[in-house]
């Protein structure tokens, strides 16, 4: 039988290796929300207008997104080690090229090779943890540790976006990036030591590379252009029917192919299957979620950059304790869908707190629970999602594995952001037109049309959370320690053993 990564001899430097891979993680995700608190300093410094503002955001998506697949197979094929520092290394320079930015063509060039090799970083970073983690427990401490930097990151972006913005200026935004990755990449050369054996040599699949690149960011622009031009736009549909054939001819090259990009046993093994819809799901949730508490506690509630950075602290911690103490200490003990789905049941249940919002409603009252709640739930699910991801897996597809559960998250988050927002902007147009003629003046109308958006959206994705939940504890079956079934292989095949091969 193949080989999986659960089955190699520890390595004696893993907890080292572990320090850098975080580290890198931690970067890429305190990106991901870090240039939002800078983008408006960033536009009038450079001068760029309100219609093109959006793709300081977008052209990061995009590359990002489109990527991700593409960079997944370099890992296997040139080795993850290499793969992670070449990532480290090209996303510094972007950062340097951002920060230096002195027009609007230059930043947003320096964002899509941001983009371009985060899709290299990331997937590196997950099946290096994949490779480099294989005892069970330390396995579920590594995988708890990586989700609660990966799921807690975002809101210590914000804190941190507030105080450069404020104190320094926009430009430290980028600037931030360069001793993490500098530290990360030397860290890794020296320490991390990639098991042999594990590459993929197969020769590239360049009609999946141009098929998988074009159909994501046909999807992930799409979403980007219904946010901004309105869902029965002619741009919006082209671009999803664009994906729709893309995407489809892609998975039916890689069922003919010899040496597909993406091979279909990845996607179609049951439990990761379950782990890519489920946190895909559960991502879009949160993404509009975090979107909007973000709007409401700055526009409505009128804090400042940094006094929101410190009002999603909460949510961090409570995040950090879900992914490393009830998730690792309980996913030893128990089937990983009890805890994945109550921990995505658990975050709908917080975001149903929250469409209790109303203009003046008060943090620790309203706000404060929702949070807290949220960063349990999504933190207990988180752990045991990221492990799951490379389930059964065989050492030559961890790379695309990994890809294939960032792909889940970066897409899921580009469709949360403009779904959800779409649906916001809809119900506080509607909220005003009806309400155009009541007391108040037009100050408290706008205050409370917003509102109303922002909890008429978040309804949408207490139900997405809510499908999320379903998804895991239905289609994931992979067994508890123990047990003789553990589910589906790599190839597909049913495997018994006395030892759960990924979770045990």
């Amino acid at each position: 039988m193949p080989q999986t990564v659960e089955n190699r001899l520890p390595d004696p430097r893993r907890w080292k290796a572990l320090v850098f891979i975080s580290l890198a993680q931690l970067m890429v995700v305190l990106d991901s929300t870090i240039v939002n608190i800078a983008l408006p300093s960033a536009q009038r410094s450079l001068g760029i207008s309100d219609a093109n503002r959006q793709w300081v955001i977008t052209a990061y998506a995009l590359a990002f997104g489109g990527l991700l697949l593409f960079g997944g197979r370099i890992a296997d094929l040139w080795g993850r080690k290499r793969t992670f520092v070449v990532g480290l290394t090209g996303f510094a320079l972007a950062s340097a090229l951002g920060g230096a930015a002195t027009n609007e063509a230059m930043l947003l060039g320096s964002r899509a090779l941001q983009g371009a090799f985060g899709a290299l970083l990331a997937p590196a970073a997950l099946s290096l943890l994949a490779v480099t983690f294989t005892d069970a427990k330390e396995r579920a401490k590594a995988f708890g540790i990586f989700g609660a930097i990966a799921g807690g990151g975002g809101a210590v972006g914000l804190l941190l976006g507030g105080v450069l913005t404020e104190y320094l200026n926009w430009r430290w935004t980028f600037f931030a990036n360069i001793p993490f990755a500098i530290i990360a990449a030397l860290g890794a050369y020296f320490v991390i030591r990639e098991p042999s054996g594990g590459r993929n040599r197969s020769p590239l699949d360049v009609p999946g590379v141009v098929l998988s690149t074009l159909g994501l960011v046909s999807l992930v622009y799409g979403f980007t252009r219904a946010e901004t031009s309105g869902w029965s736009a002619t741009s919006t549909i082209g671009l999803f029917v664009a994906s729709a054939v893309l995407l489809s001819a892609f998975a039916w090259v890689e069922s003919k192919v010899k040496a597909p990009l993406l091979p279909l046993r990845v996607v179609t093994e049951r439990n990761r299957g379950g782990v890519y819809a489920s946190l895909g799901l559960a991502i879009i949730g949160l993404f509009g979620v975090f979107l909007f508490l973000t709007y409401y506690l700055q526009v409505v509630q009128g804090y400042s950059a940094i006094k929101t950075g410190f009002a999603f602290l909460p949510m961090v911690a409570a995040f950090v304790v879900g992914s490393t103490q009830i998730g690792t200490r309980l996913v030893t003990r128990v089937r990983p869908r009890l805890l994945m789905g109550p921990g995505f049941a658990v975050a709908a249940v917080a975001m149903l707190l929250l469409t209790r919002l109303q203009v003046g409603s008060s943090y620790p009252g309203v706000i404060l629970p929702g949070l807290v709640l949220l960063g349990l739930g999504m933190g207990t699910a988180f752990m045991p999602a990221m492990s799951l991801a490379t389930h059964g897996i065989q050492p030559r597809d961890a790379g695309v594995a990994s890809a294939m559960v960032n792909a889940s998250q970066q897409v899921g988050g580009a469709i949360g952001t403009a779904l959800l927002n779409t649906i916001a902007a809809s119900a506080t147009t509607a909220y005003v037109a009806a309400h155009v003629a009541g007391a108040g003046g037009p100050k408290l109308l706008q205050s409370q049309a917003l509102v109303h958006g922002y909890t008429h959206a978040i309804w949408w994705a207490v139900g997405i959370e809510a499908l999320a939940a379903l998804i895991a504890l239905t289609a994931i079956n992979v067994g508890r320690p123990g047990s003789t079934l553990v589910g589906s292989s790599a190839d597909g095949a049913e495997e018994e053993t006395q030892v759960p091969v990924v979770m045990h």
